[in-house]
């Protein structure tokens, strides 16, 4: 049977009554960007030649920066797996059960939605290619949360290659082979956290001018930014460059440079001080997104509903904490960034007690300003744990100078003055240095209100997450023989 001869004319007409119908869907999915998000352990966003390293070399970082959206006022959690879980969920990591890098307070929540099976709904597919550190069970691995692939950890030398070596060769495997179709590839490195080990050739060059460990951490980042180069190299040849959205972060604050450089900043990992939630945060999509500097008060749980947003997956039923980028991101504001208020609590109390831990170094920033807590509990039983950050705040009571990634405690970690908050403006004065309270008690009070609503609200939530679970008794005993 022949084929019923066509109507161009009708064919035209029913072309004409569809396009309203079909204008706003979901755009074809070769017409959307692949996404490829780096995201370091333990660099700090002072560890990058364009934020004034003198010392550390970062050329393609350095190139990376010049091409993108620059957020220079990006906040995250101040350890490792909290800030994660905020990527992955975008909500504050005590919603989703994460308080802590010991299992089980750093699984998190497997009854959330997050990133990649959001992205899964609109056609992507998922590498997550690196380090999780989300997991406690095998409920929580990856490979069970929506991404298709998943490339874990390698030794540190594996067949003659490094590990960060490797692990860049995978995310470029899994990318070629999901040509045609758009991808999420999630690189989460290993490097630069300890243990210190890296070839020599990369830390050769800082020999000499920092100490031994910071040289072997210098390396490490030497390490990544060659990788980077090596990797942005490969999209351009595989023509994959324009249409690929590149983002790269870090994952909380500084750590073995921050006595070398650290921006101005007070604070480091596992601090409530500016230096302990500012990020590094590229992102760069050519032909797209202009180059420039943002200084909007950003945060890691606004990754998850940006991305959303670029890969037009919905989000209409999700209930979250952060708020869409690509407004800011292609130029064009959103005014309620300028009234935002992001709160934060470092979160590592021995298990069982959180609620004695409210005011113990947390913080809110709004606008320019924080308000900070950084005080040790006087928990009894807080100090016979041994596992607490309150130590290190206690140590620094006592006059120490040396606390962990610092020989300089008392300013790097230090106490807020009294026994109570402080208020800073933080753009003006990153190292903390006046604070401006006395002058500005409406400020405080304001802040310090919204941070009790905040904990009481979130309280609860974080209970039920199991985020105040005991932890595993393994790696509490690792922990303690380590401060020995």
């Amino acid at each position: 049977m022949k084929p019923a001869p066509t109507n161009p004319a009708l064919t035209l007409l029913a072309a004409l009554l569809l396009a309203p119908l079909t204008a706003g869907a979901e755009p074809a999915a070769e017409t959307r960007p692949n996404i490829l998000f780096i995201l370091t352990d333990d660099q700090g966003y002072g560890d990058v030649g364009r934020h004034g390293n003198p010392i550390l070399k970062t050329p393609n970082l350095d190139a990376l920066h010049d091409q993108s959206v620059r957020f220079t006022d990006f906040c995250v959690s101040s350890s490792c797996s909290p800030t994660r879980a905020s990527l992955m969920s975008g909500l504050f990591n005590l919603r989703t059960g994460v308080t802590h890098t010991i299992a089980p307070r750093c699984r998190m929540n497997p009854g959330l939605t997050i990133l990649p099976q959001y992205l899964k709904a609109a056609g992507y597919t998922s590498a997550c290619i690196g380090k999780w550190h989300l997991s406690a069970d095998a409920a929580t691995e990856p490979g069970q949360r929506g991404f298709d692939y998943v490339a874990g950890k390698p030794a540190h030398y594996q067949d003659g290659k490094y590990r960060e070596d490797i692990l860049f060769d995978e995310a470029m495997g899994f990318m070629e082979r999901s040509a045609g179709r758009p991808f999420f590839c999630y690189l989460a490195t290993w490097s630069p956290h300890s243990p210190l080990i890296v070839p020599e050739k990369y830390a050769e060059p800082y020999r000499g001018r920092v100490g031994d460990d910071t040289a072997k951490f210098f390396g490490m980042v030497a390490n990544i930014d060659e990788n980077l180069g090596r990797l942005m190299r490969w999209l351009e040849e595989k023509d994959l460059a324009r249409n690929t959205v590149v983002i790269f972060m870090n994952d909380n604050g500084g750590t073995y440079g921050v006595d070398t450089w650290n921006a101005g900043m007070r604070g480091c990992k596992c601090t409530a001080w500016p230096g302990g939630a500012r990020a590094i945060s590229f992102w760069r999509w050519p032909g797209e997104w202009k180059p420039r500097d943002v200084g909007a008060l950003t945060a890691h749980v606004d990754v998850l509903p940006t991305l959303a947003a670029i890969a037009g997956a919905e989000l209409a039923d999700a209930s979250l904490d952060g708020r869409s980028l690509l407004p800011l991101l292609e130029g064009r504001g959103d005014p309620w960034f300028g009234e935002r208020m992001l709160f934060q609590h470092n979160a590592r109390w021995p298990s069982g007690m959180a609620a004695r831990h409210k005011d113990c170094m947390a913080g809110v920033r709004w606008k320019e300003y924080l308000l900070v807590r950084s005080r040790p509990c006087d928990d009894p039983a807080c100090v016979r744990s041994g596992v607490s950050q309150c130590g290190a705040l206690r140590n620094v009571e006592r006059g120490s100078d040396v606390a962990t990634y610092t020989k300089n405690a008392q300013f790097i970690w230090g106490l807020t003055p009294g026994d109570g908050w402080a208020l800073y403006d933080v753009r003006k004065d990153p190292a903390c240095q006046e604070n401006i309270a006395p002058a500005n008690q409406g400020i405080a009070d304001r802040l310090r209100q919204a941070y009790d609503r905040w904990w009481d609200a979130i309280y609860p939530e974080m209970i039920a997450a199991a985020g105040d679970a005991p932890l595993a008794q393994a790696a509490v005993e690792k922990v303690r023989g380590k401060k020995k």
